[in-house]
């Protein structure tokens, strides 16, 4: 009886240890990021495409593990989706202590991302730096970060609305509503010119920041423990001019979606 007691014991001990390890497979790799960020990222269909979805795509075939760009709604939406663990990677993601709670950053950084003030043509105010901003209306995209320092300062000194995409930012601008936008420098002008708008908008010099941009995997997904394995993927492929030429397919991929039919 005891002999049939432990074996019991054991084969449950078994079964539970195979379930933990399948839990704790990765068998696929459901990514997203940011549905407007040309060209780093942009919604196409139900999937996100652009460069930052390419070089994820090449070291996950690399690696041999499936995985799939899809688009999970705003650019906030998308975060959630990594924060509930619907998402296993999200990127094109900036830093900050609020997401490292819910994301495992992958390093190095895949590429530096300048963010600037846009403002009307006809608006123009001088400029030297985030001080100017102060007393002014600015208005950027929900969900956006610009990492915890400059995060800090719009909470504290500056006046800043979030509209519901740059398309609408640009609206609000144009509008009057804003006296400046906030944006990465290449989705605003790449949103401008689809606007129509890159004859009546300007970024402003010099850029606000620099910002690292990353791949970051969700603490919930079983495949973050692939994240040495893209860290390896990033440094080999932004070193090698691979992540260039993918930058150079995705404004490609951009130009032919944003260019009016005839």
């Amino acid at each position: 009886m005891k002999r049939f007691l432990r074996l019991s014991v054991l084969a449950a001990l078994t079964l539970t240890s195979c379930a933990a390890l399948a839990e704790d497979t990765c068998t696929k790799i459901t990514a997203t990021g940011h549905p407007q960020y040309p060209v780093i990222a942009f919604k196409d269909g139900d999937n996100i495409v652009g460069a930052a979805p390419m070089l994820v795509e090449a070291i996950a075939k690399k690696i041999n593990v499936p995985l799939e760009s899809k688009a999970m709604g705003t650019w906030a939406d998308a975060q959630a989706s990594t924060k509930n663990g619907k998402a296993d990677m999200i990127f094109g993601i900036y830093y900050n202590d609020e997401r490292a709670t819910y994301l495992d950053y992958v390093q190095p950084a895949f590429v530096f991302d300048p963010v600037v003030v846009f403002v009307k043509k006809d608006k123009k105010f001088p400029f030297t730096g985030q001080d100017d901003l102060i007393g002014k209306k600015g208005v950027t995209n929900q969900g956006e970060s610009y990492g915890n320092d400059f995060d800090a300062f719009i909470k504290d000194k500056l006046t800043v609305a979030r509209a519901d995409g740059i398309d609408d930012a640009f609206k609000v601008l144009m509008a009057g509503d804003a006296d400046y936008l906030i944006a990465g420098y290449y989705p605003g002008v790449a949103e401008a010119a689809k606007a129509g708008l890159k004859d009546d908008v300007v970024p402003l010099e010099p850029a606000l920041l620099s910002a690292e941009m990353f791949v970051a995997f969700s603490k919930k997904s079983p495949c973050k423990s692939l994240a040495p394995q893209f860290g390896e993927g990033i440094s080999s492929l932004t070193t090698d001019d691979s992540f260039h030429k993918m930058l150079t397919d995705a404004i490609a991929t951009w130009d032919a979606k944003s260019t009016p039919k005839e």
